[in-house]
């Protein structure tokens, strides 16, 4: 083992590298995640304190009018203590985890990602990206489904800085919609989607419903921010269980009753 090749690995040239392999490229939160993590030898025998798997998205954080965007980490799963690597060595290690039940979802822009590191002793040390799509879960669907049923389209959605509402995370998913037929057209500027907790088979939303502005007071109401309700629904399994239209009339007869 020459001292160039070492000297050469410290700065990365010919070290180890590291490569995720799932099992599937599409997932839901709270699914199981299963793969394996590659490891390559490179030109020198390495020692690998340990391997790391992060599940990672942004969110977007309003600074001084300015819109930033802030990595965070959604978990961290370790996948192999400590183990030395032969010069030119192979070898596969098995994983399985959890995706958090707060994982945004692929909608709008909100991505996903795995990132794989792995931590080699006096060396820079190599790291994997692993774009994911996250599926909403059947409940999610049905509820995304129901508001689209109720007149509504789907303006925009993305993950921004709300610590005071997010559940034990510093961020939610808003999914913004906006009236173009039906009984709200004219009626509603817009209803804002959170799922505030995914307890699997039962979720709370939060919504926010911004009633349009029809007269003097409705003009000044809007001005002070006052035409906003935010309202929390929490829709159980009993009624997910009775089809997307129930879903669909539980939500409509909470919307108009904030809609005026």
């Amino acid at each position: 083992m020459s001292l160039f090749n070492r000297m050469m690995a410290s700065v990365g040239i010919g070290a180890a590298k590291v490569d995720t392999l799932l099992e599937r490229t599409s997932y839901s939160p709270g699914d199981e995640v299963r793969g394996v993590v590659r490891i390559y030898g490179g030109s020198v025998d390495q020692q690998i304190e340990g391997i790391d798997l992060s599940i990672m998205t942004y969110y977007i954080k309003e600074v001084n009018d300015s819109k930033l965007k802030q990595n965070v980490e959604l978990g961290k799963v370790r996948v192999s203590p400590p183990v030395m690597v032969r010069a030119g060595e192979n070898r596969e290690i098995g994983f399985s985890f959890y995706l958090a039940p707060n994982t945004p979802l692929s909608i709008g822009r909100s991505p996903v990602w795995i990132k794989t590191s792995a931590d080699i002793r006096s060396s820079v040390d190599p790291t994997d990206n692993d774009y994911i799509e996250v599926v909403p879960t059947q409940p999610m669907h049905m509820v995304l489904q129901a508001i689209e049923s109720l007149g509504f389209k789907l303006r925009e959605a993305e993950t921004v800085y709300a610590p005071r509402i997010g559940d034990s995370s510093p961020f939610v998913q808003e999914f913004e919609w906006v009236p173009y037929g039906g009984a709200y057209r004219g009626q509603l500027d817009e209803v804002e989607l959170v799922f505030l907790r995914n307890r699997g088979s039962e979720l709370e939303l939060l919504l926010q419903i911004d009633r349009r502005a029809k007269n003097l007071f409705g003009l000044f109401a809007e001005a002070m921010d006052t035409d906003e309700s935010f309202v929390k629904v929490v829709v159980k399994e009993a009624d997910f269980a009775q089809g997307p239209q129930y879903v669909a009339s539980l939500l409509n007869n909470v919307i108009s009753r904030y809609s005026h």
